[in-house]
C-alpha cells in the first residue's frame, strides 16, 4: 500500500498573473522508497514538495498521507501531524545559532515532551551512525557544512517521521560532502525502511535513489527506476534530463565520482 498518495493536485498562485506551478499531478510513493524528484527551474518541484509537507493547499486535488489527508485537520491538528509524522531536511540546514549540535537534535523530541532518558539513548544512537558524536558540544558556526547537514538529518530523523523530505539537502555541500550525506541517507533508507522524498536538480544525488520522478510544467514527465548498476541509472538520469530541456547542459558531461 502507498504511503503517499497524491492524486490529481493543481496548484494555482493568484496574482497580476495566475500561475499554475501543478497540473493534475498524481503520483504515489511506498513505504520505504527512497524517490528523487527532478525537473528544470519553475517546472514545479519545490511547490510539489510544498503541497506534499502542508505548507502551501492544493488548489484542488487530493493528497493522503498513511491514509490521513493533512489539509482537512485544523491547525492544531495540522501541527500536531508534521511536528510527528514529517522530518524536513534543507539546503541551508535552519540549524538554531543558539543552540549546539546535540541541542539542535533533540529540538522535535523536546517539543514533543519526550523524557530526557530517552532523548539522550536516541541521540547517542543516531550521532554514532551519523558520524557527530565528537561535535555534540559545539555550535552551528564551528562545524563544517556537512557536518551541519549531518546535524540537519539527525533532526529530521529523531522522532522517527513517518516520511522524511529532503529540499536540495546536497546544494551547499562539497563533493566529498554530499557523497557522505548521500551515503548516509541510503543507508539509513535501507537499514530503517525510511521513507524519502527529495527534490534535486544534481543527477549524482539522484542516481542514490531508488526511483526518479520527472516534472515539467506542473505535469508528470516520465519516472525511471534504478537498476543493480548505479552508472547505467546515472546515465539513464542524464538521458531524461537532456530530453526534459531547460537547464541540463551541465550535467552532460558530469561523471560518477
Amino acid at each position: 500500500m502507498a504511503l503517499l498518495k497524491i492524486e490529481d493536485v493543481t496548484k494555482v498562485y493568484e496574482g497580476k498573473v495566475t500561475h499554475r506551478a501543478l497540473n493534475q499531478f498524481s503520483f504515489e510513493v511506498e513505504k520505504g522508497e527512497f524517490v528523487a524528484i527532478m525537473g528544470p527551474s519553475g517546472s514545479g518541484k519545490t511547490t510539489l514538495l510544498n503541497v506534499i509537507s502542508t505548507i502551501d493547499r492544493p488548489t484542488s486535488g487530493h493528497i493522503e498521507l498513511n491514509g490521513v489527508n493533512p489539509h482537512a485537520l485544523n491547525k492544531t491538528e495540522l501541527a500536531q501531524f508534521r511536528r510527528k509524522q514529517l522530518g524536513f531536511i534543507f539546503q541551508d540546514f535552519n540549524l538554531l545559532q543558539m543552540l549546539n549540535v546535540e541541542e539542535n537534535m533533540v529540538l522535535p523530541l523536546t517539543l514533543a515532551d519526550v523524557k530526557v532518558v530517552e532523548m539522550q539513548q536516541r541521540v547517542q544512537q543516531l550521532a554514532q551512525e551519523l558520524g557527530i558524536t565528537s561535535i555534540l558540544e559545539k555550535r552551528p558556526n564551528e562545524i563544517s557544512g556537512g557536518q551541519a547537514q549531518k546535524t540537519a538529518i539527525g533532526r529530521a530523523l529523531i522522532h522517527q517521521p513517518m516520511l522524511i523530505l529532503a529540499d536540495e539537502p546536497t546544494g551547499n555541500l562539497d563533493s566529498k560532502s554530499t557523497k557522505d550525506v548521500l551515503e548516509l541517507l541510503g543507508r539509513i533508507n535501507k537499514r530503517e525502511n525510511a521513507t524519502i522524498v527529495m527534490v534535486t536538480h544534481d543527477p549524482i544525488a539522484a542516481s542514490y535513489c531508488d526511483r526518479v520522478l520527472f516534472i515539467k510544467d506542473g505535469e508528470y514527465f516520465n519516472e525511471i527506476y534504478r537498476d543493480n548498476q548505479r552508472q547505467t541509472f546515472f546515465q539513464s538520469i542524464l538521458n531524461v534530463l537532456s530530453l526534459l530541456g531547460g537547464n541540463v547542459g551541465d550535467f552532460t558531461s558530469a561523471r560518477l565520482p
